[in-house]
């Protein structure tokens, strides 16, 4: 019998069980995901700020480097340039580290990675870039635009008490949002259709076969052609594994269907534990040979030409 996820989980990974989740995908799949806490995400965004003021110090010191060795002045017209390619500099870094990060395999940002917790979509299906550019176009407003407000005038010396106060009530709100709602969302997670969850830690080499509620013998009646199972990449893959793992007749029968329709084959019945087992064994070895030649393919979206 399938054990409930929040409570097999919880003694090794900390979940919360309030923060368990039925996440329901495209195909109709429920799986079984973890909501980061609040706190470690409020934990990955300083890491991240950290990360980020300590490019900004090496650039400082590179910039300082620059000015010293060539005697330029600071006021003229090179030195001007060097300000405002300073201030374009810091809003292209703060942005694109974000971006970079989160629209990479992982979808997750240095901090986030430390704290084993990733970006995904709340409807089950692939981040899309749309949604990545959409929820760091928010943090522009929801921290950088006030902070960056607030230093810039703090330094020129004309900044007010109530600047400060207003500046501290925006920050506040926003980074505080998460802490009232059940799904930890902040704003940019409502306008893109996302949230953070805890990433799994299995890997493609260690997922069916070390599995204690998995089949020792698979069945080889089922052979597919090199053409179906380039049907699918490594995201269906871990999707599949999941499924699996949890042993779910209903979730495996759904996904069981899903896969025979993509491949035009007629579903069956009584035999779908066998059926996945084996596309998903074969699947696995067709992506890991083609990984040894230097080629992924991260979901069925990605085409190899």
């Amino acid at each position: 019998m399938a054990r409930n996820a929040s409570q097999s989980r919880r003694p090794n990974g900390g979940y919360s069980p309030k923060l368990h989740r039925l996440m329901v995908t495209p195909e109709g799949v429920g799986l079984n995901i973890h909501i980061a806490s609040a706190g470690a995400r409020a934990g990955a965004v300083v890491l991240d700020l950290v990360f980020i003021i300590l490019i900004m110090l090496v650039y400082g010191i590179l910039l300082g480097i620059i000015i010293s060795n060539f005697d330029i002045d600071e006021n003229g017209s090179f030195g001007s340039f060097l300000l405002v390619f300073s201030i374009i500099f810091w809003f292209v870094l703060r942005n694109a580290y974000f971006l970079f990060f989160e629209l990479g395999s992982k979808s997750a940002t240095w901090g986030k990675r430390i704290l084993g917790i990733r970006v995904a979509s709340r409807n089950g299906g692939r981040l899309t870039k749309e949604s990545i550019i959409a929820r760091n176009l928010v943090r522009e407003i929801e921290l950088f635009l006030p902070l960056t407000y607030l230093i810039s005038t703090s330094v020129q010396g004309d900044i007010s008490n109530y600047a400060v106060l207003a500046g501290a009530i925006w920050v506040a709100i926003f980074l505080f949002f998460p802490f009232f709602n059940k799904d930890r969302l902040r704003c940019g997670d409502l306008v893109a259709g996302t949230w953070v969850v805890h990433a799994e830690k299995a890997k493609m080499t260690d997922i069916v076969a070390s599995s204690e509620s998995m089949t020792s013998q698979i069945s080889t009646d089922y052979q597919f052609s090199d053409a179906e199972l380039d049907i699918y990449g490594e995201y269906e893959l871990k999707t599949l594994e999941k499924v699996l793992r949890e042993d779910n007749a209903d979730a495996e029968r759904a996904v069981y269907e899903a896969i025979c329709n993509k491949l035009g084959w007629m579903p069956g019945g009584g035999d779908e534990r066998a059926f996945l087992e084996n596309y998903y064994t074969q699947l696995r070895a067709r992506l890991e040979g083609g990984m040894r030649f230097g080629k992924r393919r991260a979901d069925k979206f990605d085409r190899q030409d």
